[in-house]
């Protein structure tokens, strides 16, 4: 039982998203840790994280089992039944919620809340079924968590909050959609409007080169205005230049399936090595 209630949680997501907390408290912080302050933030962001995928799971717990990558969790959810799970995930936010509305602060709360409603309503409930903006508005889901983090700081939405956020929202549509493309026909199988599916692969492909030309501001920005240093900036620049020239070379190539792997493990590095050394080389007080 324990086990089907942590797979529900998708740990590798949750992990990744918990760490993007982290990442944004830090670099608010400029060195000045607060270690119960983060310990509260992680313990709340995890509960409401962990509460958005299980309700995620239950309700797309149909169409899963039409993706080979998806399949499985219906085994999770009958093993508990489908009630369960339900509340299950709502009992995970109510309690996270409270955790950053009460003890850390409560904009950190309605962040998340927000957070939570973006992708469990617009995203999984609306969008993911009806139309190919679901990748791009569901992003404000996944840019929220650095944004928690780094406003359990400063308790406001200033510049480095909007940085963040525009960070991780440039980052995931051509993340996921390398992966649409490369799993596009099992997609069109379960019946999801994603963009490669409904526009195409050269569509798609082209769609992803502003977001990932995009980050390169981001990342000089986040310098400027001096919650990063001097390392930061070039391997970032560096970074977001390699994975621009690889999206490009994807309206070029017609092995797409080669080409989608690699631009989607790039995405993956590229995201862990801005998080490092976000940590490494945020500024001091």
């Amino acid at each position: 039982m324990l086990k089907d209630m942590i797979a529900l949680t998708k740990p590798r997501l949750l992990r990744l998203n918990v760490f993007a907390v982290a990442v944004g408290f830090w670099v608010a912080s400029k060195w000045d840790i607060s270690w119960l302050s983060l310990l509260l933030v992680i313990i709340g962001s995890t509960l409401v994280i962990a509460s958005a995928c299980v309700i995620n799971n239950y309700w797309d717990r149909e169409l899963d089992q039409k993706m080979e990558r998806t399949k499985k969790r219906i085994e999770y959810i009958n093993h508990l039944r489908p009630a369960f799970v339900l509340w299950y995930g709502i009992i995970l936010g109510v309690v996270g919620f409270a955790v950053l509305y009460v003890w850390v602060n409560p904009l950190s709360g309605w962040l998340s809340l927000l957070g939570w409603f973006a992708y469990i309503v617009i995203y999984t409930m609306w969008l993911k079924r009806s139309s190919t903006w679901s990748t791009s508005l569901g992003g404000i889901a996944g840019a929220m968590p650095p944004v928690i983090g780094y406003c359990a700081v400063t308790n406001q939405i200033d510049m480095g909050a909007w940085l963040l956020f525009a960070l991780l929202f440039l980052w995931q549509p051509p993340h996921f959609w390398s992966l649409g493309i490369r799993r596009v026909e099992e997609y069109r199988a379960a019946g999801f409007p994603l963009l490669p599916v409904v526009k195409g692969i050269t569509r798609t492909k082209f769609q992803m080169v502003p977001y990932v030309f995009l980050l390169l501001p981001a990342v000089f920005l986040l310098y400027y205005y001096d919650y990063v240093g001097l390392v930061f900036l070039i391997v970032s620049l560096l970074s977001s230049v390699v994975w621009f020239v690889h999206t490009l070379s994807g309206l070029k190539t017609q092995d797409n399936e080669k080409w989608a792997k690699i631009n989607f493990l790039i995405s993956v590095n590229y995201l862990m090595l801005i998080f490092i050394l976000m940590v490494v080389n945020t500024t001091w007080r």
